[in-house]
């Protein structure tokens, strides 16, 4: 089941972010932004997290992703892409189920219109999306976007 982390309840999970550890709770929940963990049906154990931000520019880095998350959000608006910044698993399938969970969620919920990637330059990040069928849109000095 897909959940919407809106309480500091379970910010404790973003302690496990492999990708991006430095970025604060604050930061990934602040407006124009939100995080969603995927738990399991039976044990409500946490499968996966994923972040994402919403803006109407693709950032190349996380520096515009969050001037472009704070300027897609003013005035009470949103962004109409969904920047997936970063996902973690703690199941084996579980980082794919996420991402398309999210999707499915911020289509019905949030109406965006593209729904890409902020990835670091790794060969695992390439790997994963490419499996998942996702393009590569940019490939940058720090990062590199995909789009689902």
């Amino acid at each position: 089941m897909l959940k919407l982390i809106s309480s500091s309840d379970s910010w404790h999970l973003f302690k496990d972010d492999p990708v991006r550890p430095h970025l604060t709770a604050q930061f990934r929940t602040a407006p124009g932004r939100e995080a969603f963990v995927l738990e399991d049906d039976d044990t409500g154990k946490p499968r996966a997290v994923i972040c994402v931000a919403y803006t109407n520019q693709v950032p190349q880095d996380e520096r515009e992703l969050d001037y472009f998350s704070q300027a897609a959000h003013q005035e009470d608006e949103q962004g109409s892409i969904a920047v997936f910044y970063t996902v973690w698993s703690y199941d084996r399938g579980a980082g794919r189920d996420i991402v398309f969970a999210a999707q499915t969620w911020i289509k019905e919920h949030r109406g965006c219109s593209r729904y890409v990637t902020l990835s670091p330059l790794t060969e695992m990040a390439e790997r994963f999306h490419l499996k998942n069928g996702a393009v590569l849109v940019n490939r940058g000095d720090t990062c590199q976007n995909f789009e689902y």
